[in-house]
């Protein structure tokens, strides 16, 4: 099976080779080229050579002497659970199909639990509708309804092993006025009937899980680590084994469980999923929402990693996956502290955030911002009255004292604009002439006036005479 000649295989084969003038036919091809490399001898191997041997193991009983057909079978039988163990590589710990089953199993329990509770709520409710609101876990409240059954017996009750002193005298209280109708015996037995079950399939469901947790880290103690149980299983569900889990590329793993959604985005060529199964793993729910799809595909990285590990190796424990899962929270954090860095400065301290801590207070109303005029609990006498009279009337004035002030320095300041501007303007005009004076200089000869100019003039002269 291994490509190995057996001991005494090579016996039978060396007597062969010296007479041998045909080359060997051969059921298994590696199993030829391995005689061929050691003993020089030409193998064949042919869908001809397979009908041959199927030929041969049909008419065992008439080429074998003395051996009975039962015995033949028997061994016939013997040797195939032998070979498709030894293919398989079969151990008891490896089978993943238990693992496909108890999580497949754990989903249908979930749903019909989720159902029973809600019936048995609303049905008990028309007789005792308060209980619901009071007993929010619903194990509890289906062993209170076993206990108690019809609301009358609440007020003589033992409750204290169930629920604590406060909710047992809340639930009493409110049995006591309660707003249900009467219900008669048959329907309570039916109640109390759906309640053992109820109960009975939780305990079921909790053993399961257990269980689911064993095989896991029995079989894939890698992939435990990196995504827990419950993902990892629902995984090797959702490819049908482990080794078909192991061939998956680590953007296919990322990818499962959200086919759907992928190839309507790749039809309506909108964006891709970015996770499907692997969202549930603790690692991916406690980053923030802008860091999932980074942290999502660097774990579908890793987890493939431990898919392979688990599925193709011999060692049994879980340091690989320790380690990735190591480097993979470090990541996180480093890309958690970046946005929390320092605007001002080097960029390179850390902003302290404070931890959030979940304090359950109670806020009351203040009355006293209701009112806006001033509470006084005792009558002031007269002479407090004109001190403060006073003490209001020295702060009027110093208060004058300063707008007077603050109008005469504004003032100051504006006359010191306007003289600025005067002499800026004043500058202006110096400027401007000598810029004149320097254009004139330079035409120094006397400009002499023409003789048809001077016929003009005597003729405007003449026509005003």
């Amino acid at each position: 099976m291994e490509g190995k000649i057996n001991k005494q295989l090579k016996k039978v084969l060396k007597k062969i080779v010296k007479e041998a003038h045909e080359p060997l036919a051969v059921a298994d091809a590696k199993l030829g080229g391995v005689i061929k490399e050691k003993l020089n001898l030409s193998c064949i191997h042919s869908p001809v050579v397979n009908e041959l041997m199927r030929g041969i193991r049909s008419q065992m009983d008439g080429l074998i002497p003395g051996v009975e057909p039962r015995e033949m079978a028997a061994m016939c039988l013997g040797l195939a659970h032998s070979l498709s163990r030894y293919r398989l590589k079969f151990s008891a710990d490896k089978v993943d199909t238990m693992i496909v089953q108890a999580i497949s199993l754990l989903d249908d329990l979930d749903k019909e639990l989720n159902n029973y509770i809600m019936r048995c709520r609303e049905w008990y409710g028309w007789h005792f509708p308060e209980l619901g609101k009071i007993i929010s876990d619903n194990l509890t409240y289906c062993k209170c309804l076993q206990k108690v059954g019809d609301r009358k017996n609440y007020a003589s009750a033992q409750l204290s092993e169930l629920l604590p002193e406060e909710v047992e005298a809340e639930v009493k209280a409110a049995a006591e006025i309660s707003m249900g109708t009467e219900v008669s015996e048959e329907d309570i037995c039916n109640i109390l009937h759906l309640c053992t079950q109820v109960i009975e399939i939780s305990e079921y469901r909790t053993q399961l899980y257990e269980y689911l947790q064993n095989r896991m880290m029995a079989i894939a103690p890698n992939v435990t680590v990196m995504v827990g149980e419950l993902v990892g299983a629902r995984l090797i569900a959702h490819a049908g084994s482990l080794l078909n889990l192991a061939k998956h590329a680590a953007s296919t793993v990322q990818i499962l469980g959200a086919e759907k959604a992928l190839f309507r985005a790749l039809k309506s060529r909108r964006d891709t999923p970015k996770y499907g199964l692997i969202y549930h793993a603790s690692l991916v729910g406690q980053t923030s929402p802008k860091h999932k799809g980074k942290i999502s595909r660097m774990l579908a990285a890793k987890t493939v990693l431990a898919i392979r590990y688990d599925a193709f190796g011999e060692d049994s424990s879980s340091a690989m996956g320790v380690e990735n899962r190591a480097k993979l929270e470090a990541r996180l954090r480093t890309l958690e502290d970046r946005g929390i860095r320092k605007i001002s400065g080097t960029g390179k301290a850390l902003a302290k955030a404070e931890k959030y801590e979940h304090k359950s207070e109670v806020k009351t109303y203040d009355p006293s911002g209701d009112s806006t005029l001033p509470t006084c609990s005792k009558k002031r006498k007269i002479e407090q009255v004109d001190k403060e009279d006073e003490i209001i009337e020295k702060k009027a004035k110093k208060a004058k004292v300063k707008v007077k002030v603050e109008e005469e320095e504004v003032l100051m300041v504006e006359e010191e604009e306007t003289s600025v501007k005067k002499k800026k303007k004043k500058d202006k005009k110096k400027h401007i002439k000598e810029e004149q004076l320097s254009e004139e200089e330079p035409c120094t000869s006397t400009a002499i006036p023409s003789p048809e100019k001077k016929k003009k003039k005597k003729k405007k002269k003449d026509s005003e005479d």
